[in-house]
């Protein structure tokens, strides 16, 4: 029996191309904002592209943060992607304007401090240890980001047991010489600051990777 994913519509993210790439897994795949079908499904997929501010309001017009936390206490399964990564963490903040997020992570989402911005095309990552994501994959496998925003900096807990689930899997990335969060795996919620709906076979990798986990 297929593994049921459901691709939050809230108003943001590249639906069509997500729904695509997650069929090709084998997946059942919904596209939808419906509450009841986004809590109960084996996935929830949460893309996200534009301002961090705007996902967040097209968010909790659906009461998407309390879907993603109730999934999250239910340790049911959450993939964010692109800005659907970055509305995890607890602020986010462009153009001097901050934003609450979701705050399933401490962190701030910020401006790249790189030569060229936004950071646009392929690049490699530095997958952290143990990631489920990332398995299989080469070391200099690409893919491809397009953002001029991440969170540059993220201090771990020093006592796991401050946590309810094991510490986050973290894996990084660079361009222009700034170093920036690209994944992350904590239990039940993961989520990727590139596109693997875009990312051609290597994303198809990583996508096929998370279903596996359900």
């Amino acid at each position: 029996m297929s593994q049921r994913v459901v691709v939050f519509d809230y108003g943001s993210g590249n639906l069509a191309s997500a729904e695509r790439a997650l069929r090709r897994t084998g997946a059942d795949v919904t596209v939808t904002a419906d509450f009841d079908a986004a809590l109960e499904a084996d996935g929830l997929v949460v893309p996200g592209v534009g301002a961090y501010a705007a996902c967040m309001a097209g968010l909790n017009k659906v009461r998407g943060g309390r879907i993603i936390d109730r999934r999250v206490a239910g340790n049911r399964p959450v993939l964010g992607i692109c800005v659907g990564m970055q509305i995890m963490f607890e602020r986010g903040i462009e153009h001097g304007i901050e934003t609450d997020g979701v705050g399933e992570w401490p962190g701030v989402v910020e401006r790249l401090q790189a030569p060229i911005v936004p950071h646009m095309g392929w690049n490699t990552v530095e997958a952290g240890d143990g990631s489920a994501l990332f398995a299989g994959l080469d070391p200099q496998t690409r893919f491809y980001f397009v953002h001029s925003y991440a969170v540059r900096s993220w201090e771990l807990p020093l006592d796991p047991a401050a946590s309810p689930f094991p510490l986050p899997v973290v894996t990084w990335a660079e361009h222009g010489g700034d170093r920036f969060v690209a994944a992350v795996e904590n239990g039940p919620l993961s989520a990727t600051q590139f596109h693997p709906e875009k990312s051609g076979d290597a994303g198809a990798a990583v996508l096929r990777n998370w279903v596996a986990t359900l």
